[in-house]
Protein backbone atom coordinates (compact mmCIF):
# COMPACT_ATOMS: atom_id res chain seq x y z
CA UNK A 1 0.00 0.00 0.00
CA UNK A 2 1.42 3.32 -1.00
CA UNK A 3 2.06 5.88 1.70
CA UNK A 4 0.41 9.25 1.57
CA UNK A 5 3.24 11.57 2.59
CA UNK A 6 2.37 14.89 4.14
CA UNK A 7 4.25 17.54 6.09
CA UNK A 8 3.73 20.71 8.04
CA UNK A 9 6.72 22.50 6.62
CA UNK A 10 10.05 22.02 4.91
CA UNK A 11 11.34 18.87 3.19
CA UNK A 12 12.00 15.80 5.29
CA UNK A 13 15.53 14.41 5.25
CA UNK A 14 16.23 10.76 4.78
CA UNK A 15 19.38 8.80 4.19
CA UNK A 16 20.44 5.26 3.49
CA UNK A 17 20.54 3.17 6.67
CA UNK A 18 24.01 3.11 8.16
CA UNK A 19 25.59 -0.24 8.97
CA UNK A 20 24.48 -1.56 12.33
CA UNK A 21 26.85 -0.48 15.10
CA UNK A 22 28.65 -3.18 17.01
CA UNK A 23 27.43 -3.62 20.60
CA UNK A 24 29.16 -1.25 22.95
CA UNK A 25 29.00 -0.17 26.56
CA UNK A 26 28.03 3.20 27.91
CA UNK A 27 30.52 5.48 29.68
CA UNK A 28 28.21 5.32 32.69
CA UNK A 29 29.16 1.64 33.01
CA UNK A 30 32.82 2.48 33.43
CA UNK A 31 34.45 3.00 36.81
CA UNK A 32 37.23 5.02 35.25
CA UNK A 33 38.37 6.13 31.85
CA UNK A 34 41.05 4.06 30.12
CA UNK A 35 43.90 5.52 28.12
CA UNK A 36 42.55 6.48 24.72
CA UNK A 37 44.18 6.86 21.36
CA UNK A 38 43.23 9.74 19.13
CA UNK A 39 41.23 8.65 16.13
CA UNK A 40 41.01 10.40 12.82
CA UNK A 41 37.62 11.95 12.33
CA UNK A 42 35.68 11.35 9.12
CA UNK A 43 33.00 13.63 7.81
CA UNK A 44 29.79 12.01 6.65
CA UNK A 45 28.13 13.06 3.43
CA UNK A 46 25.01 15.14 3.96
CA UNK A 47 21.77 13.16 3.85
CA UNK A 48 19.81 13.16 0.65
CA UNK A 49 16.50 14.97 0.69
CA UNK A 50 13.08 13.92 -0.52
CA UNK A 51 10.46 16.08 -2.24
CA UNK A 52 8.43 18.52 -0.17
CA UNK A 53 5.77 16.93 2.00
CA UNK A 54 2.55 18.79 2.79
CA UNK A 55 -0.13 18.26 5.35
CA UNK A 56 -2.68 21.05 5.37
CA UNK A 57 -4.77 19.45 8.09
CA UNK A 58 -1.83 19.47 10.50
CA UNK A 59 -0.72 23.06 9.99
CA UNK A 60 -0.04 25.07 13.12
CA UNK A 61 -0.81 28.68 13.82
CA UNK A 62 2.58 29.81 15.17
CA UNK A 63 1.09 33.09 16.37
CA UNK A 64 -0.57 31.18 19.19
CA UNK A 65 1.74 30.11 22.01
CA UNK A 66 0.16 27.13 23.83
CA UNK A 67 1.50 25.88 27.15
CA UNK A 68 3.95 28.71 27.60
CA UNK A 69 5.80 26.63 30.19
CA UNK A 70 6.75 24.16 27.46
CA UNK A 71 9.65 24.55 25.05
CA UNK A 72 7.71 25.43 21.89
CA UNK A 73 9.86 27.74 19.74
CA UNK A 74 8.13 29.80 17.09
CA UNK A 75 10.22 28.40 14.25
CA UNK A 76 9.78 24.75 15.11
CA UNK A 77 10.06 22.70 11.96
CA UNK A 78 7.86 19.68 12.65
CA UNK A 79 7.29 17.16 9.89
CA UNK A 80 4.33 14.79 10.09
CA UNK A 81 4.21 11.90 7.63
CA UNK A 82 0.96 9.93 7.59
CA UNK A 83 -0.07 6.71 5.86
CA UNK A 84 -3.39 5.60 4.48
CA UNK A 85 -6.60 7.57 4.07
CA UNK A 86 -7.19 8.67 7.67
CA UNK A 87 -7.45 12.45 7.92
CA UNK A 88 -5.98 14.18 10.96
CA UNK A 89 -6.81 17.70 12.07
CA UNK A 90 -4.46 19.46 14.45
CA UNK A 91 -5.99 19.91 17.89
CA UNK A 92 -6.32 23.54 18.98
CA UNK A 93 -8.00 22.46 22.23
CA UNK A 94 -7.96 19.26 24.27
CA UNK A 95 -11.76 19.07 23.95
CA UNK A 96 -11.30 18.29 20.24
CA UNK A 97 -9.59 14.98 21.12
CA UNK A 98 -12.73 13.29 22.51
CA UNK A 99 -11.10 12.75 25.91
CA UNK A 100 -13.12 11.67 28.93
CA UNK A 101 -14.22 14.38 31.38
CA UNK A 102 -11.93 12.81 34.00
CA UNK A 103 -8.89 13.16 31.76
CA UNK A 104 -9.78 16.73 30.84
CA UNK A 105 -10.10 17.55 34.53
CA UNK A 106 -6.65 16.09 35.17
CA UNK A 107 -5.17 18.16 32.34
CA UNK A 108 -6.69 21.46 33.44
CA UNK A 109 -6.82 21.11 37.22
CA UNK A 110 -3.69 19.06 37.96
CA UNK A 111 -1.40 19.67 34.98
CA UNK A 112 -2.47 23.33 34.65
CA UNK A 113 -2.56 23.05 30.87
CA UNK A 114 -4.44 25.61 28.78
CA UNK A 115 -4.23 24.09 25.31
CA UNK A 116 -1.98 21.67 23.41
CA UNK A 117 1.59 22.58 22.50
CA UNK A 118 2.52 22.23 18.84
CA UNK A 119 3.98 18.78 19.40
CA UNK A 120 0.81 17.72 21.19
CA UNK A 121 -1.49 19.34 18.63
CA UNK A 122 0.07 17.27 15.84
CA UNK A 123 0.80 13.96 17.57
CA UNK A 124 -2.29 13.49 19.76
CA UNK A 125 -4.76 13.24 16.85
CA UNK A 126 -2.51 10.59 15.28
CA UNK A 127 -2.40 8.67 18.58
CA UNK A 128 -6.06 8.93 19.57
CA UNK A 129 -7.91 8.72 16.25
CA UNK A 130 -9.15 5.23 15.26
CA UNK A 131 -7.85 2.94 13.83
CA UNK A 132 -5.04 3.86 16.25
CA UNK A 133 -2.03 3.56 13.97
CA UNK A 134 1.48 3.16 15.24
CA UNK A 135 3.58 6.32 15.68
CA UNK A 136 7.31 7.01 15.51
CA UNK A 137 7.77 10.46 17.04
CA UNK A 138 10.72 12.74 17.67
CA UNK A 139 10.16 15.90 19.68
CA UNK A 140 12.08 18.58 21.56
CA UNK A 141 13.08 18.01 25.16
CA UNK A 142 10.50 19.80 27.29
CA UNK A 143 7.97 20.02 24.44
CA UNK A 144 5.30 17.96 26.19
CA UNK A 145 5.97 14.61 24.51
CA UNK A 146 5.48 12.71 27.80
CA UNK A 147 1.97 14.16 27.97
CA UNK A 148 1.33 12.78 24.48
CA UNK A 149 1.96 9.16 25.29
CA UNK A 150 0.56 9.31 28.83
CA UNK A 151 -2.68 10.68 27.40
CA UNK A 152 -2.57 7.97 24.77
CA UNK A 153 -2.27 5.26 27.41
CA UNK A 154 -4.92 6.64 29.73
CA UNK A 155 -7.40 7.22 26.92
CA UNK A 156 -7.18 3.61 25.75
CA UNK A 157 -7.67 1.98 29.16
CA UNK A 158 -11.03 0.65 30.29
CA UNK A 159 -11.08 1.49 34.04
CA UNK A 160 -13.63 -1.26 34.69
CA UNK A 161 -11.41 -4.05 33.35
CA UNK A 162 -8.69 -5.10 35.81
CA UNK A 163 -5.89 -6.32 33.55
CA UNK A 164 -2.79 -4.72 31.99
CA UNK A 165 -3.94 -2.69 28.98
CA UNK A 166 -1.09 -0.18 28.56
CA UNK A 167 2.65 -0.80 28.85
CA UNK A 168 5.38 1.87 28.91
CA UNK A 169 9.04 0.87 28.77
CA UNK A 170 11.80 3.27 29.89
CA UNK A 171 15.61 2.91 29.92
CA UNK A 172 16.07 3.72 33.63
CA UNK A 173 14.11 3.18 36.81
CA UNK A 174 14.31 6.93 37.54
CA UNK A 175 12.53 7.72 34.28
CA UNK A 176 9.96 4.97 34.88
CA UNK A 177 9.15 6.40 38.31
CA UNK A 178 8.89 9.89 36.83
CA UNK A 179 6.42 8.78 34.16
CA UNK A 180 4.42 6.91 36.79
CA UNK A 181 4.37 10.09 38.85
CA UNK A 182 2.44 11.83 36.11
CA UNK A 183 -0.23 9.16 36.23
CA UNK A 184 -1.26 8.81 39.85
CA UNK A 185 -0.55 9.76 43.45
CA UNK A 186 0.90 6.65 45.01
CA UNK A 187 4.05 5.08 46.41
CA UNK A 188 6.16 3.97 43.46
CA UNK A 189 7.70 0.54 43.84
CA UNK A 190 10.37 0.38 46.48
CA UNK A 191 11.12 4.05 46.73
CA UNK A 192 8.05 5.10 48.79
CA UNK A 193 8.09 8.31 46.79
CA UNK A 194 4.80 10.12 47.02
CA UNK A 195 4.22 12.20 43.93
CA UNK A 196 1.83 14.96 43.03
CA UNK A 197 -1.65 14.24 41.78
CA UNK A 198 -1.38 14.53 38.05
CA UNK A 199 -3.11 13.61 34.89
CA UNK A 200 -4.83 10.38 35.92
CA UNK A 201 -5.99 11.48 39.35
CA UNK A 202 -9.71 11.44 38.53
CA UNK A 203 -9.82 8.37 36.28
CA UNK A 204 -9.57 5.55 38.81
CA UNK A 205 -7.03 3.84 36.56
CA UNK A 206 -4.51 1.66 38.42
CA UNK A 207 -0.78 1.47 37.71
CA UNK A 208 2.32 -0.39 38.80
CA UNK A 209 6.05 0.18 38.43
CA UNK A 210 8.03 -2.74 37.00
CA UNK A 211 11.45 -1.80 38.33
CA UNK A 212 14.23 -3.67 40.11
CA UNK A 213 14.33 -3.55 43.89
CA UNK A 214 17.00 -3.78 46.55
CA UNK A 215 17.33 -7.01 48.49
CA UNK A 216 15.50 -5.48 51.48
CA UNK A 217 12.37 -4.98 49.37
CA UNK A 218 12.76 -7.90 46.99
CA UNK A 219 9.82 -10.22 46.49
CA UNK A 220 10.55 -13.46 44.58
CA UNK A 221 8.69 -13.57 41.29
CA UNK A 222 7.16 -16.91 42.23
CA UNK A 223 5.46 -15.28 45.25
CA UNK A 224 4.03 -12.35 43.31
CA UNK A 225 0.36 -12.46 42.37
CA UNK A 226 -0.47 -11.84 38.70
CA UNK A 227 -0.28 -8.17 37.74
CA UNK A 228 -3.74 -6.64 37.50
CA UNK A 229 -2.74 -2.95 37.26
CA UNK A 230 -4.15 -1.40 34.09
CA UNK A 231 -1.00 0.60 33.28
CA UNK A 232 2.46 -0.89 33.79
CA UNK A 233 5.56 1.29 33.50
CA UNK A 234 9.03 -0.13 33.92
CA UNK A 235 12.44 -1.09 32.65
CA UNK A 236 12.96 -3.78 29.99
CA UNK A 237 14.83 -6.23 32.22
CA UNK A 238 12.15 -6.37 34.92
CA UNK A 239 9.31 -6.44 32.40
CA UNK A 240 10.95 -9.38 30.61
CA UNK A 241 11.30 -11.26 33.92
CA UNK A 242 7.62 -10.70 34.73
CA UNK A 243 6.53 -11.81 31.26
CA UNK A 244 8.76 -14.91 31.33
CA UNK A 245 7.40 -15.86 34.75
CA UNK A 246 3.83 -15.49 33.39
CA UNK A 247 3.10 -12.80 35.99
CA UNK A 248 2.53 -10.01 33.46
CA UNK A 249 -0.12 -10.85 30.90
CA UNK A 250 0.20 -9.28 27.46
CA UNK A 251 -3.08 -10.69 26.18
CA UNK A 252 -5.13 -7.54 26.77
CA UNK A 253 -2.62 -4.87 25.76
CA UNK A 254 -4.02 -2.04 23.67
CA UNK A 255 -1.02 0.28 23.60
CA UNK A 256 2.75 -0.11 23.97
CA UNK A 257 5.03 2.92 24.53
CA UNK A 258 8.81 3.10 24.27
CA UNK A 259 10.13 6.24 25.95
CA UNK A 260 13.61 7.26 24.73
CA UNK A 261 13.05 4.75 21.93
CA UNK A 262 16.33 5.54 20.16
CA UNK A 263 18.25 4.25 23.18
CA UNK A 264 15.88 1.34 23.75
CA UNK A 265 16.40 0.00 20.22
CA UNK A 266 20.04 0.93 19.63
CA UNK A 267 22.75 -1.73 19.64
CA UNK A 268 24.34 0.03 22.61
CA UNK A 269 21.06 0.20 24.51
CA UNK A 270 18.37 -2.37 25.30
CA UNK A 271 17.76 -3.71 21.81
CA UNK A 272 17.60 -7.43 22.67
CA UNK A 273 15.23 -7.01 25.63
CA UNK A 274 13.06 -4.56 23.68
CA UNK A 275 12.73 -6.88 20.68
CA UNK A 276 11.90 -9.81 22.97
CA UNK A 277 9.06 -7.81 24.53
CA UNK A 278 7.79 -6.67 21.13
CA UNK A 279 7.71 -10.21 19.75
CA UNK A 280 5.81 -11.46 22.80
CA UNK A 281 3.24 -8.69 22.39
CA UNK A 282 2.79 -9.40 18.67
CA UNK A 283 2.07 -13.02 19.58
CA UNK A 284 -0.44 -12.29 22.36
CA UNK A 285 -1.94 -8.93 21.24
CA UNK A 286 -1.33 -8.47 17.51
CA UNK A 287 -3.60 -5.41 17.36
CA UNK A 288 -1.61 -3.47 19.99
CA UNK A 289 -0.77 0.12 19.03
CA UNK A 290 2.94 1.02 19.31
CA UNK A 291 4.26 4.51 20.12
CA UNK A 292 8.00 5.17 19.92
CA UNK A 293 9.01 8.54 21.39
CA UNK A 294 12.41 10.19 21.74
CA UNK A 295 14.11 13.56 21.49
CA UNK A 296 16.64 12.07 19.07
CA UNK A 297 16.79 9.45 16.32
CA UNK A 298 19.97 9.01 14.31
CA UNK A 299 19.60 7.74 10.75
CA UNK A 300 20.55 4.13 11.54
CA UNK A 301 18.18 3.80 14.51
CA UNK A 302 15.43 5.65 12.64
CA UNK A 303 15.67 3.19 9.72
CA UNK A 304 15.75 0.21 12.09
CA UNK A 305 12.76 1.45 14.12
CA UNK A 306 10.74 1.98 10.94
CA UNK A 307 11.60 -1.53 9.75
CA UNK A 308 10.62 -3.08 13.09
CA UNK A 309 7.23 -1.35 13.15
CA UNK A 310 6.54 -2.21 9.53
CA UNK A 311 7.75 -5.82 9.51
CA UNK A 312 6.98 -6.97 13.06
CA UNK A 313 3.70 -5.24 13.83
CA UNK A 314 2.58 -5.21 10.17
CA UNK A 315 0.37 -2.16 10.45
CA UNK A 316 0.28 1.33 9.03
CA UNK A 317 2.39 3.80 10.97
CA UNK A 318 2.68 7.56 11.09
CA UNK A 319 5.82 9.58 11.73
CA UNK A 320 6.66 12.94 13.28
CA UNK A 321 10.15 14.43 13.23
CA UNK A 322 11.93 17.69 13.96
CA UNK A 323 14.87 18.94 11.88
CA UNK A 324 18.26 18.23 13.48
CA UNK A 325 19.21 21.90 13.53
CA UNK A 326 15.93 22.69 15.32
CA UNK A 327 16.64 20.31 18.21
CA UNK A 328 18.81 22.61 20.32
CA UNK A 329 16.65 24.29 22.92
CA UNK A 330 16.41 27.98 22.20
CA UNK A 331 15.60 28.94 25.77
CA UNK A 332 18.95 27.48 26.92
CA UNK A 333 22.12 29.51 26.31
CA UNK A 334 25.19 27.35 25.71
CA UNK A 335 28.78 28.39 26.46
CA UNK A 336 32.22 26.87 26.15
CA UNK A 337 34.95 27.64 28.67
CA UNK A 338 38.62 26.89 27.95
CA UNK A 339 40.43 25.77 31.09
CA UNK A 340 44.14 24.87 31.29
CA UNK A 341 43.62 21.77 33.48
CA UNK A 342 41.14 19.85 35.64
CA UNK A 343 41.87 21.91 38.74
CA UNK A 344 40.86 25.00 36.77
CA UNK A 345 37.59 23.29 35.86
CA UNK A 346 36.87 22.74 39.55
CA UNK A 347 37.76 26.38 40.31
CA UNK A 348 35.35 27.57 37.61
CA UNK A 349 32.56 25.52 39.18
CA UNK A 350 33.43 26.62 42.70
CA UNK A 351 34.26 30.30 42.27
CA UNK A 352 32.13 31.29 39.27
CA UNK A 353 29.20 28.98 38.64
CA UNK A 354 28.35 28.23 42.27
CA UNK A 355 28.89 31.80 43.47
CA UNK A 356 26.74 33.31 40.72
CA UNK A 357 24.25 30.48 40.49
CA UNK A 358 23.44 29.90 44.14
CA UNK A 359 20.27 31.99 43.87
CA UNK A 360 19.29 30.91 40.37
CA UNK A 361 17.99 27.42 41.06
CA UNK A 362 19.51 23.98 40.87
CA UNK A 363 22.57 22.74 38.98
CA UNK A 364 23.40 19.38 37.38
CA UNK A 365 27.05 18.60 36.64
CA UNK A 366 27.59 15.81 34.12
CA UNK A 367 30.72 13.66 34.15
CA UNK A 368 31.78 10.73 31.99
CA UNK A 369 32.59 7.94 34.46
CA UNK A 370 31.84 6.87 38.01
CA UNK A 371 35.44 7.62 38.94
CA UNK A 372 35.08 11.20 37.67
CA UNK A 373 31.88 11.57 39.69
CA UNK A 374 33.62 10.42 42.88
CA UNK A 375 36.65 12.63 42.26
CA UNK A 376 34.58 15.76 41.66
CA UNK A 377 32.30 15.04 44.62
CA UNK A 378 35.33 14.67 46.92
CA UNK A 379 36.94 17.86 45.62
CA UNK A 380 33.83 20.02 46.02
CA UNK A 381 32.90 18.68 49.47
CA UNK A 382 36.45 19.30 50.67
CA UNK A 383 35.95 22.94 49.64
CA UNK A 384 32.88 22.99 51.88
CA UNK A 385 30.11 22.68 49.26
CA UNK A 386 27.09 20.44 49.76
CA UNK A 387 26.66 18.31 46.66
CA UNK A 388 25.08 14.94 45.99
CA UNK A 389 26.19 12.40 43.41
CA UNK A 390 24.28 9.73 41.52
CA UNK A 391 25.67 6.95 39.35
CA UNK A 392 24.74 3.42 38.40
CA UNK A 393 26.85 1.63 41.00
CA UNK A 394 24.74 2.99 43.89
CA UNK A 395 22.08 0.84 45.53
CA UNK A 396 18.63 1.53 44.17
CA UNK A 397 17.31 2.83 47.49
CA UNK A 398 20.20 5.29 47.64
CA UNK A 399 19.54 6.43 44.06
CA UNK A 400 15.85 6.97 44.86
CA UNK A 401 16.71 8.93 48.01
CA UNK A 402 19.14 11.21 46.15
CA UNK A 403 16.61 11.87 43.38
CA UNK A 404 13.83 12.60 45.87
CA UNK A 405 16.00 15.05 47.83
CA UNK A 406 16.95 16.85 44.62
CA UNK A 407 13.37 16.98 43.33
CA UNK A 408 12.16 18.22 46.73
CA UNK A 409 14.72 21.03 46.58
CA UNK A 410 16.65 19.78 49.61
CA UNK A 411 19.86 19.69 47.57
CA UNK A 412 20.94 22.28 45.01
CA UNK A 413 23.79 20.58 43.15
CA UNK A 414 23.72 17.09 41.67
CA UNK A 415 26.71 15.38 40.04
CA UNK A 416 25.65 12.66 37.61
CA UNK A 417 26.89 10.31 34.95
CA UNK A 418 24.59 10.04 31.93
CA UNK A 419 22.17 8.08 34.11
CA UNK A 420 20.06 11.28 34.28
CA UNK A 421 20.85 12.69 30.84
CA UNK A 422 17.61 11.42 29.35
CA UNK A 423 14.12 12.44 30.32
CA UNK A 424 14.85 13.66 33.86
CA UNK A 425 12.41 16.49 34.58
CA UNK A 426 13.15 19.01 37.31
CA UNK A 427 11.75 22.47 36.66
CA UNK A 428 14.17 24.24 39.02
CA UNK A 429 17.31 23.18 37.12
CA UNK A 430 18.63 26.32 35.45
CA UNK A 431 22.29 25.40 35.07
CA UNK A 432 23.97 22.39 33.49
CA UNK A 433 27.75 21.94 33.55
CA UNK A 434 29.47 19.47 31.24
CA UNK A 435 32.59 18.73 33.29
CA UNK A 436 33.30 16.07 30.65
CA UNK A 437 31.91 16.32 27.14
CA UNK A 438 29.95 13.24 26.08
CA UNK A 439 31.83 11.00 23.64
CA UNK A 440 31.05 7.67 22.04
CA UNK A 441 32.33 4.77 24.11
CA UNK A 442 34.04 2.94 21.26
CA UNK A 443 35.18 6.10 19.46
CA UNK A 444 36.26 8.55 22.19
CA UNK A 445 37.38 11.17 19.70
CA UNK A 446 33.81 11.38 18.38
CA UNK A 447 31.15 13.32 20.30
CA UNK A 448 27.92 11.64 21.34
CA UNK A 449 25.71 14.41 20.00
CA UNK A 450 22.47 12.77 21.10
CA UNK A 451 23.66 12.54 24.71
CA UNK A 452 24.82 16.16 24.48
CA UNK A 453 21.35 17.21 23.37
CA UNK A 454 19.74 15.28 26.20
CA UNK A 455 22.11 16.86 28.74
CA UNK A 456 21.31 20.34 27.45
CA UNK A 457 17.64 19.46 27.79
CA UNK A 458 17.95 19.14 31.58
CA UNK A 459 18.31 22.93 31.89
CA UNK A 460 15.47 25.34 31.30
CA UNK A 461 12.76 22.69 31.39
CA UNK A 462 9.27 23.69 30.29
CA UNK A 463 10.47 26.79 28.47
CA UNK A 464 12.22 28.42 31.42
CA UNK A 465 15.57 30.12 30.95
CA UNK A 466 18.74 28.10 31.39
CA UNK A 467 22.46 28.00 30.70
CA UNK A 468 24.95 25.25 29.89
CA UNK A 469 28.69 25.58 30.48
CA UNK A 470 30.97 23.18 28.59
CA UNK A 471 34.38 22.98 30.28
CA UNK A 472 37.24 22.27 27.84
CA UNK A 473 40.83 21.66 28.88
CA UNK A 474 42.74 20.21 25.93
CA UNK A 475 42.86 20.07 22.15
CA UNK A 476 40.67 16.99 22.02
CA UNK A 477 37.92 18.72 24.00
CA UNK A 478 38.04 21.64 21.58
CA UNK A 479 37.86 19.26 18.60
CA UNK A 480 34.87 17.45 20.09
CA UNK A 481 33.14 20.76 20.83
CA UNK A 482 33.70 21.87 17.23
CA UNK A 483 32.12 18.65 15.96
CA UNK A 484 29.08 19.21 18.19
CA UNK A 485 28.72 22.72 16.77
CA UNK A 486 28.88 21.41 13.21
CA UNK A 487 26.41 18.64 13.96
CA UNK A 488 23.78 21.09 15.20
CA UNK A 489 24.75 23.81 12.73
CA UNK A 490 25.30 26.29 15.54
CA UNK A 491 28.07 28.35 17.09
CA UNK A 492 28.44 28.10 20.85
CA UNK A 493 29.59 31.31 22.51
CA UNK A 494 32.89 31.29 24.38
CA UNK A 495 33.39 32.77 27.83
CA UNK A 496 36.49 34.95 27.20
CA UNK A 497 38.39 34.04 30.37
CA UNK A 498 37.93 31.21 32.85
CA UNK A 499 39.41 33.49 35.50
CA UNK A 500 36.95 36.38 35.03
CA UNK A 501 33.99 36.61 37.38
CA UNK A 502 32.61 39.43 35.22
CA UNK A 503 32.67 37.26 32.08
CA UNK A 504 30.55 34.57 33.74
CA UNK A 505 28.22 37.20 35.14
CA UNK A 506 27.77 38.62 31.62
CA UNK A 507 27.10 35.12 30.26
CA UNK A 508 24.32 34.50 32.77
CA UNK A 509 22.82 37.90 32.01
CA UNK A 510 22.71 37.02 28.31
CA UNK A 511 20.98 33.78 29.27
CA UNK A 512 18.31 35.81 31.06
CA UNK A 513 19.17 34.38 34.47
CA UNK A 514 20.55 37.56 36.10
Amino acid sequence: MADTDNSTSAPASTSAPAPAAEPKRSWGDEAEEEEEEEEASGEQAPPSSTPDLKIDSLSIDVAKKPNNFLEDPDDSNIKAVTTGDTMYASAKAFEELDLSPDLLKGLYVEMKFERPSKIQAISLPMILTPPHKHLIAQAHNGSGKTTCFVLGMLSRVDPKFTAPQALCICPTRELAIQVLAILLLEACGSCNMEVLKKMGKYTGITSEAAISMDSSNYIPISKRPPITAQVVIGTPGTINKWVTARKLSLSYLKILVFDEADHMLAESGFKDDSLRIMKAIVKDSPGCQVLLFSATFDDAVRAFVSKIVKDLFRGDYNQMFVNKEELSLESVKQYKVKCPDELSKIMVIKDKIFELGNKLGQTIIFVRTRNSASMLHKALTEYGYEVTTIQGALKQDDRDKIIKEFKDGLTQVLISTDLLARGFDQSMVNLVVNFDLPVKHDYPSEPDCEVYLHRVGRAGRFGRKGAVFNLLCNDRDEMIMAKIERHFNTEIAEVPSWRSYEDFEAALKKAGLL
